[in-house]
């Protein structure tokens, strides 16, 4: 049964230029990069500070912390996009809720990671692809025909999951972002690792603990919903 009194996520904006699925919201991803661009620039700002005004190395444009932060914003990217979409398709508070809560959260931490590349003037596509940078490579995890990483959904699951309603679209939605969040926390744990800028790193560990944590949210709903993880 939903809930009509859910929680409402910001009107969407039919307008994009990034070429990919642009119906949803990507005001929003605009906004958080601009705002937290500042933020990451008083950050740097802070730890030049911190090590006695001298100045901080600049990360290789081959290195982990650039790798990174060029692949995480896409991967954020859809995160955002898989909000928006089941945000139209049902009325459940908690599920709404919960995307609310991770389309706020990446579209803030994908702003802070394009900002660094910004600051760092270094490009934000790589040619040499997704997730070269990685030691452990894919973790295990494999990249779907059609999807740009592993965890990543693609155009025709999501698709799909704009075609259903209410504990359909919920159980596909639960089930691409608990996909997701594993492909997620696989980068973040090898960038923790890697990366050599702490608040990059520290960044990166945050995404872990908190996507572990909203992992168990959705197996919840799921099992609650007679479905789990896949």
């Amino acid at each position: 049964m939903t809930d009509t009194n859910a929680t409402a996520l910001p009107a969407t904006d039919p307008g994009g230029g990034d070429g990919s699925r642009p119906r949803h919201g990507r005001w929003l991803i605009a906004g958080a990069a601009a705002l937290v661009t500042l933020v990451a620039a008083l950050s740097l700002l802070a730890m030049t500070s911190n090590h006695n005004e001298k100045s901080v190395a600049v990360p290789a444009a081959d290195s982990a912390d650039s790798g990174f932060a060029r692949d995480m914003a896409v991967h954020h990217q859809q995160a955002v996009e898989m909000a928006y979409i089941v945000r139209d398709r049902t009325k459940n508070q908690e599920v709404r809720g919960l995307a609310y809560d991770i389309a706020q959260t990446q579209a803030n931490q994908r702003g802070m990671l394009l900002g660094w590349l910004d600051l760092w003037d270094l490009p934000k596509t790589s040619p040499d692809g997704y997730m070269t940078w990685m030691q452990g490579g894919h973790m295990g995890h494999q990249t779907k025909d059609g999807s740009l990483m592993p965890g990543m959904a693609t155009n025709t699951e999501l698709d799909r999951l704009d075609k259903l309603n209410g504990k359909q679209a919920e159980i596909l939605y639960l089930q691409l972002m608990y996909a997701h969040h594993m492909g997620g926390i696989d980068m973040a744990r090898d960038c923790a690792q890697q990366c050599t800028v702490p608040q990059e790193q520290k960044l990166a560990q945050g995404m872990v603990d908190a996507q572990q944590s909203e992992m168990k949210v959705m197996a919840d709903l799921l099992r609650v919903r007679g479905s789990a993880p896949r």
